[in-house]
């Protein structure tokens, strides 16, 4: 029953093993019946959480949010600290302000009536809940047209 449960989570999507542990524990399986099947998953390379910190930080996994708001979804997921300073590693000081330039430029269309006070303070807001820096937000916004046209700076493009 354990390993049916933690098959069919781990087929809609990669997870921590911690995830699969309370899933596990909610379903009340057994402490020791969860262990053995988590283990062998483990040990088969269906429970990597290496793997999945990595997936984090790649592009695709990203949805347009800051380094720091993926170091702190990891580790309510359960991933060990050391493994998540590995996995952040790989990525510059350069991506965050990329992907807030993106978000920038996704949102800024549907915002193009309203004000430049009020474009940018909603803007602004929107990268805080992602968990950009406010030193990135300035950066990014600063380059935020005040005329209201729709075309964006060729860095928001």
């Amino acid at each position: 029953m354990a390993r049916e449960i933690a098959l069919r989570l781990l087929g809609v999507r990669d997870r921590t093993r911690r995830e699969l542990e309370q899933a596990l524990a909610k379903r009340r399986v057994p402490d020791e019946a969860a262990r053995q099947v988590l283990d062998r998953l483990t040990e088969v390379g269906l429970i990597d959480d290496r793997r999945f910190a990595e997936a984090i930080f790649d592009g695709q996994q990203r949805r347009l949010r800051s380094t720091r708001a993926l170091r702190q979804e990891l580790r309510t997921k359960g991933v060990d600290p050391e493994v998540i300073a590995e996995a952040s590693e790989s990525v510059d000081a350069e991506t965050d302000l990329e992907v807030a330039q993106a978000l920038v430029a996704k949102r800024l269309p549907s915002l193009q009536r309203l004000s430049h006070e009020v474009r940018y303070r909603r803007l602004a807001g929107q990268l805080a809940r992602r968990g950009f820096s406010p030193g990135v937000i300035g950066t990014v916004l600063r380059e935020l047209p005040r005329d209201g046209s729709a075309g964006l700076p060729d860095e928001l493009v």
